[in-house]
């Protein structure tokens, strides 16, 4: 029985092109305005290739290079690129183009984060202004179709009594234009980078709580920010209480409900979340801050995550799950964060039970953030 569509196209609306080592390589075209939202959507496929630049293709198209064609992403159609404009993957080939010795190498990052449209990138002491926005031009020229980069300085409190925490970055290079819209695993972040906190580091956990969320579980998100865990709880089926105090975050947290269709399913309140806890009966409590070891980066006290416990205890049901997040030295794996869980529920009656520990990355020298799933009997 024919569903419509012509022999070899699927779900996406590309036509299948078998390859064969002498094919020209494949390109997907796009509308412009829609071309920063599935270079995202292509990579998150994995069928992105970095290997040449995104090329016009019409007056209002542009041709994305792919290594496949996608299943995911939708297109207008995929081609092949006769005379493909190839680059080279390697910062250091365009960095000696720029003249950098071998000295002026050796200080080179060696990685640095692609948030849609926008570089982050970590400066190195030892490199100049001069040298640093070479730096932030070389990285324009390897990612195509990278519009921004900026220097990532760190973190610093805001609000009042610092209550939450912003970026500090810098503007190397491009467009000073720094708003933009990363996709993962098909969950659409808007965001400004140099506004609100946005961790590459954490995609693998983002994606993991869209796949142990059940449908119609009742979910609360502590910290929400912008929706890192929210949405793809939601997009799973999830009904998620999200509390975020930033006033800039939670506007971002509006808008991606509304960019990810899941209003319906997303309560978000700009709030305190220990002012909500005792209104909430959740299956599964989400606490994504993690605060710091020991402080910030300046010296200044942070409320640890430890102290939120109580209100997570405060709002979840009987056998529902935690998952705790924590910054811990290497030294005290795994016993700090579970020591603390077990002395939030002692005297209330309840028992925990260990159903998970994850790195999720590393968050400075010898410290790791962590998340221990547990259920609360």
């Amino acid at each position: 029985m024919s569903d419509g569509r012509e022999d070899g196209e699927d779900d996406a609306g590309v036509t299948e092109l078998s390859p064969t080592a002498d094919d020209p390589p494949l390109a997907a075209v796009v509308e412009k305005p829609h071309s920063e939202t599935a270079i995202a959507a292509l990579r998150a496929e994995g069928v992105y290739d970095d290997s040449r630049h995104v090329r016009e293709y019409g007056s209002d198209t542009v041709a994305l290079p792919i290594s496949d064609p996608p299943r995911e992403t939708r297109v207008l159609e995929v081609v092949r690129q006769l005379d493909p404009d190839r680059r080279s993957r390697d910062l250091e080939g365009y960095l000696a183009a720029r003249g950098w010795s071998d000295a002026d190498l050796e200080a080179a990052p060696s990685s640095w984060a692609v948030v849609g449209s926008v570089v982050l990138v970590s400066v190195p002491d030892a490199l100049s202004d001069e040298r640093a926005r070479e730096l932030g031009d070389a990285l324009l020229d390897l990612h195509g179709e990278a519009e921004t980069v900026l220097a990532d300085e760190g973190i610093e409190n805001a609000g009042e009594a610092g209550t939450y925490r912003r970026p500090r970055t810098r503007h190397l290079a491009g467009s000073t234009t720094t708003e933009t819209v990363h996709v993962e695993h098909g969950t659409r972040y808007g965001l400004d980078p140099t506004e609100v906190m946005f961790s590459p580091g954490n995609q693998a956990e983002r994606a993991r709580m869209g796949d142990v969320v059940s449908p119609d579980e009742r979910v609360f998100d502590m910290f929400a920010g912008i929706g890192y865990f929210t949405l793809p709880m939601a997009r799973a089926g999830a009904a998620v209480t999200a509390t975020e105090i930033n006033p800039t975050a939670f506007r971002y947290l509006l808008e991606n409900a509304v960019l990810n269709d899941v209003t319906d399913r997303v309560d978000a309140y700009m709030s305190d979340c220990r002012d909500l806890a005792g209104e909430i009966d959740a299956d599964r409590v989400v606490m994504g801050y993690y605060g710091s070891a020991d402080g910030d980066d300046r010296g200044h006290r942070t409320d640890e995550a430890r102290e939120f416990l109580p209100a997570a205890l405060e709002a979840l049901r009987s056998g529902g799950v935690i998952h705790y997040h924590e910054a811990t030295p290497e030294s005290r794996l795994w016993a700090r964060p579970l020591a603390r869980l077990e002395d939030a529920v002692e005297g209330t009656g309840r028992s925990v039970e260990v159903l998970d520990r994850r790195r999720v990355k590393s968050h400075s020298a010898g410290v790791a953030h962590v998340v221990v799933d547990v259920r609360v009997e």
